[in-house]
């Protein structure tokens, strides 16, 4: 048996320790709003938070999270920033939009637009060309002057640098690698 907290209620699910979090969320635990992109751990569409830190479920084993706290999108409950995806058209296809906003509950309070994509980059959306979803998160975080139609508007010169999130196997927390 399998022990965390899922979305704030307490799980226990039978199924073998190196199960994907992803095919536990969806399967066993019937959450089906966490998407399998690419299974690689490169798009982000799998994102959920593990305590609070973003991670990619299709390479956390569920036995990783033993214990831990667990957010889906299903968690969320109409949260201001699947308002602000609904009424900034950020919401396309639906498959990123998952990893997107639970991504994006990871970021600083008011983040400037450098911070916006920065924290982002570990999450691809092949519809909306990005723009609707920083000003939906400028929007939902109080930064509505992080403006992504303003050139340089709160970012700075510096390229993103793509962070990827993954299961530290010496602490079985998440732990950020570049």
């Amino acid at each position: 048996m399998q022990h965390f907290e899922l979305n704030g209620t307490p799980v226990a699910i039978d199924v073998p320790p190196m199960t994907r979090l992803l095919d536990a969320l969806r399967g066993a635990c019937e959450q089906t709003g966490t998407k399998e992109g690419c299974g690689e751990g490169e798009c982000g569409a799998c994102t959920v938070l593990v305590d609070g830190v973003p991670v990619v479920s299709c390479l956390v084993p569920v036995a990783q999270v033993a214990g831990a706290s667990v957010t889906t999108i299903e968690g969320l409950r109409d949260h201001p920033l699947q308002r602000a995806f609904a009424a900034h058209g950020a919401a396309q296809c639906g498959i990123c939009t998952p990893g997107m906003l639970l991504t994006a509950l990871s970021l600083p309070p008011r983040p400037t637009l450098d911070q916006i994509r920065t924290g982002l980059a570990g999450n691809l959306c092949r519809c909306t060309g990005y723009e609707a979803i920083y000003r939906a998160i400028s929007a939902a975080l109080g930064n509505p002057d992080a403006n992504p139609d303003d050139d340089g508007a709160g970012s700075s010169s510096q390229p993103a640098t793509p962070t990827v999130v993954a299961m530290d196997s010496h602490t079985d927390r998440g732990g950020k690698t570049s």
